[in-house]
């Protein structure tokens, strides 16, 4: 596999457990370039679990993970480290803004933790201001915002290094119905602007329906992988995904 193949990331046989508590059982996944494809399943079926091995921020058990085509059990920490920072954009539920910057500081947060000159964090802040259409926010602090506000920071931050893999965790939990079409719609266009691929955990199979593909965990195993056929009515996927 390489990074020609248009693959971002691939998992082979992936087993994970929390003492005698198997989280994930022999996963095989893999996200290309230029999709969005969206991680379904129940509370406990496995979901954050996988985002977590995915971006190399936990080891598995068995199986392995191959990101940008490197293996990452094959990699010292600060090489991960590396990889992570060019390669992985995190957007989480919880949207982990920090609450005495200002929106601006925030995006360029990430390029400074990877010392890079206060120029181009800047440069890079101010392009996504305006790629985000937050430019009317740029001084606030994330207690001025909403909640849809705060996760589509959140997002924008998360592109700050172009990363071509995007892991989110949850994006539109406990946002209202319009701030979660807004979001899902920011990722969707990020898959179709082919510079990145996708990776979205939901709960919401609504969400879910504007996916290339649904991976459905139940009790960390993948039970059914449905690829979602374009021109398609929202009542013909829900159907197909229930």
């Amino acid at each position: 596999m390489t990074e020609s193949d248009g693959i971002l990331v691939q998992t082979e046989e992936l087993t994970m457990r929390y003492g005698s508590v198997t989280a994930l059982e022999n996963i095989d996944v893999l996200v290309r370039s230029g999709e969005l494809v969206a991680l379904v399943g129940p509370t406990g079926s496995g979901k954050t679990s996988l985002l977590s091995l995915l971006a190399g921020l936990e080891t598995p058990d068995s199986g392995s993970v191959t990101l940008l085509g490197q293996q990452l059990d094959s990699l010292s920490e600060d090489a991960m480290a590396d990889l992570r920072g060019r390669a992985v954009g995190m957007v989480y539920q919880s949207i982990n803004l920090f609450s005495g910057f200002t929106v601006r500081d925030n995006l360029g947060l990430p390029l400074r933790l990877m010392v890079r000159p206060p120029f181009d964090a800047h440069l890079r802040s101010r392009e996504l201001l305006n790629q985000f259409d937050l430019v009317g926010l740029a001084e606030r602090f994330p207690a001025e915002l909403s909640g849809g506000q705060r996760q589509l920071v959140a997002i924008a931050r998360a592109l700050a290094a172009r990363p071509p893999l995007i892991l989110a965790d949850e994006p539109t939990a406990n946002l209202d119905s319009a701030a979660s079409r807004r979001i899902t719609a920011q990722l969707r266009g990020l898959a179709d602007s082919g510079n990145h691929g996708v990776l979205m955990a939901t709960h919401d199979l609504r969400i879910a329906s504007q996916a290339d593909r649904v991976i459905s965990l139940r009790d960390g195993r993948v039970v059914k992988e449905t690829v979602l056929k374009q021109g398609r009515t929202a009542r013909e996927v829900l159907a197909e995904l229930a």
